[in-house]
């Protein structure tokens, strides 16, 4: 009877056992199933963007619908290689022209001063001759005659000291601001009238150290620093000193009075180097900067993107920029490439996350 009860309490726990491993399977089971239903990254059932690897890019392909790149607001174009002119960043500085004021209305006083020296010698001198013919002629007394000579050697003096004054200022003149300018003082030329009355700003351009030009730059890009556009400036001469911030060859330039530009400002300017550079225009919302580096976005297909390096040494203005190393015909994504760049890193952080 014992043997009996015993046997049956044994076939009570295995028939237990096996209950308890069953509902195991049937769990396991479950989650696979649920596991496999999932939408996976990159499927049109998921909503986010994924990046996959290609076999021949170490950079990831980001995804994204029409739908979804129509609601980001991006936009792509095809640029083509083409010859652009090199340019150097310079340092540019908006100089204060009242020395040039001073000279030239110093050098019209002095043409004044020399004006009227002349005239009195003019009639010095004939009052002298006059007087020194009545002496001879006994018809005056020849105190009068030293009398004439004296002011009429006085004015000659006169005018020799105006002469000496103007010939002075118009040395000063081209020594302080060169030849062009120098001259524009001395004659009062339209370049230095527009810039008197303020119609023009004058802009000393200095080039980094070491960079020269071929010939003369004739015009140059600067920016505005009041407002986002570019300003045209106009070649005017070598400068004859150099910024003392940059210790460079420097030129003066031209300004418009209404570009924005100030006396005391400083800006950067974009310099013609006198040759070419062959590449594809990128507009500075095409850049986006990762890493340390900067990056377009190339068309790799209708829904994909891959993330391309770029070299931003040649500079159009502040953003813009000619650039060597991208294909020509490439097709490069000029709006919304920030928003792939955040797809991409968030992709990239949920991808770390799974792996830990």
């Amino acid at each position: 009877m014992a043997l009996t009860k015993t046997l049956w309490r044994g076939v009570a726990v295995a028939v237990r056992l096996l209950a308890l491993v069953a509902g195991i399977w049937l769990f396991a089971g479950e989650v696979r199933q649920a596991v496999s239903e999932e939408p996976q990254p990159g499927t049109p059932n998921s909503s986010r963007a994924e990046p996959s690897r290609t076999a021949n890019s170490d950079q990831a392909v980001v995804k994204l619908t029409p739908g979804q790149q129509k609601q980001i607001g991006l936009e792509t174009a095809a640029v083509e290689t083409a010859l652009h002119p090199e340019q150097f960043r310079a340092y540019g500085a908006v100089l204060d022209i009242s020395r040039i004021t001073e000279l030239t209305n110093s050098y019209a006083n002095a043409q004044a001063q020399l004006q009227t020296a002349q005239a009195r010698l003019e009639v010095a001198k004939s009052a002298f001759e006059r007087t020194r013919n009545l002496v001879e002629s006994a018809a005056l007394p020849k105190k009068e005659a030293e009398t004439a000579e004296g002011t009429f050697r006085t004015d000659k003096a006169a005018l020799a000291a105006a002469e000496s004054q103007l010939r002075t200022l118009a040395a000063t003149a081209q020594q302080e601001w060169g030849p062009v300018i120098g001259r524009g003082i001395v004659e009062r030329s339209s370049l230095v009238v527009r810039l008197i009355e303020r119609d023009q700003f004058l802009v000393q351009v200095t080039l980094p150290p070491g960079v020269t030009v071929m010939g003369t730059p004739g015009t140059a890009l600067a920016q505005a620093p009041t407002r986002n556009a570019n300003i045209d400036l106009q070649y005017v001469s070598p400068a004859t000193r150099t910024d003392p911030r940059v210790q460079g060859l420097s030129y003066f330039f031209s300004a418009p009075g209404d570009s924005g530009l100030l006396p005391g400002m400083n800006t950067t300017v974009y310099v013609p180097s006198g040759n070419t550079y062959e590449g594809v225009f990128v507009e500075d919302t095409a850049i986006v900067r990762w890493q340390g580096r900067s990056w377009v976005y190339l068309r790799v297909n209708a829904d994909s993107f891959r993330r391309h390096p770029i070299s931003t040494d040649q500079p159009v203005s502040d953003d813009d920029y000619v650039v060597r190393d991208i294909p020509s015909g490439s097709e490069i994504v000029i709006r919304g490439a920030q928003v792939l760049l955040s797809e991409e890193a968030k992709s990239e952080l949920r991808g770390d996350t799974d792996n830990d």
